[in-house]
C-alpha cells in the first residue's frame, strides 16, 4: 500500500464505502434507519485498509435531567462536542468536530450520545449518502413545570363563601397535590375542612362537598 496523505486516504475510503442502506428499523415510530453498527462495519474495514486511524476526544458535556410527556417520565439527558482526529499512514491528520446529544431512562445516555457523535463525524466527513429521516421530522415534548402559588390557594380557601367555588378549589388542589410541598399541603386542606364547614352553617341542609386533595 503506497503512502497516502490524509486527504487522499479519506477519498480512496470514501470511494469504497459507497452507500450504507438503512436496515435498522424504529418500530415505535415506524422508519427504518442507519444505526452506529451498520455504520462503523461499513467504514471500519476500509479505514483499516487505507491506514487510516480515528482518535476521540470530548471537548464538552453536560448532563441534566428532564421531563418528557404526558406522564412527565424523567429522562437523563446528555449534550457531548467531540473532535474525532483522522490520522493518515503518513501521520498527518484532520480533524472534525460534532455536537451530539441522547435521553435514556437507565445509565446510558452517555453511550448513546457518543455514538451518535460518532456515526454523524464518520457521515458527514466521508460525505456518505443518505436518505435517513430529517432530525426535524420526531421530536419529544417537554412537560411544562406546574409552579402551585399556595399563598393565592389559600386565600381562595378563606374568601371563599358558597360550596361551588370550594368544590372548585378542592379540585384543584387534588390535581396539583404532586407539586405542593406535604407540609402545606396538609395545612391547605385542613383550611380547606374548616371553610367547607364554616360555609355549609350558613346554607341550610347544604350538601356535603367532598374533596380528594
Amino acid at each position: 500500500m503506497e503512502n497516502k496523505t490524509i486527504v487522499q486516504a479519506l477519498n480512496e475510503v470514501m470511494k469504497a464505502v459507497g452507500a450504507i442502506s438503512k436496515n435498522d428499523r424504529n418500530s415505535a415510530q415506524g422508519f427504518n434507519f442507519r444505526g452506529i453498527d451498520a455504520v462503523v462495519n461499513a467504514v471500519s474495514p476500509q479505514l483499516q485498509k487505507f491506514g487510516v486511524v480515528v482518535v476521540p476526544s470530548v471537548d464538552e458535556y453536560d448532563y441534566s435531567s428532564i421531563e418528557i410527556g404526558q406522564k412527565r417520565t424523567v429522562m437523563g439527558h446528555v449534550r457531548v462536542k467531540v473532535t474525532y482526529t483522522f490520522v493518515g499512514p503518513n501521520g498527518d491528520a484532520l480533524t472534525t468536530r460534532v455536537v451530539a446529544e441522547a435521553m435514556d431512562a437507565g445509565d446510558k445516555a452517555t453511550t448513546k450520545a457518543m455514538s451518535v457523535a460518532f456515526r454523524t463525524a464518520l457521515l458527514q466527513a466521508l460525505c456518505l449518502p443518505t436518505d435517513e429521516i430529517d432530525p426535524d421530522a420526531s421530536s419529544y415534548e417537554r412537560s411544562e413545570k406546574v409552579v402551585v402559588d399556595t399563598q393565592k390557594v389559600a386565600t381562595a380557601i378563606s374568601d371563599a363563601s358558597d360550596l361551588d367555588s370550594l368544590a372548585k378549589i378542592g379540585q384543584y388542589i387534588t390535581a396539583h397535590k404532586d407539586e405542593i410541598e406535604p407540609s402545606i399541603l396538609e395545612t391547605l386542606r385542613l383550611a380547606f375542612r374548616e371553610a367547607q364547614s364554616r360555609v355549609a352553617i350558613t346554607v341550610a341542609e347544604a350538601p356535603s362537598v367532598p374533596v380528594d386533595a
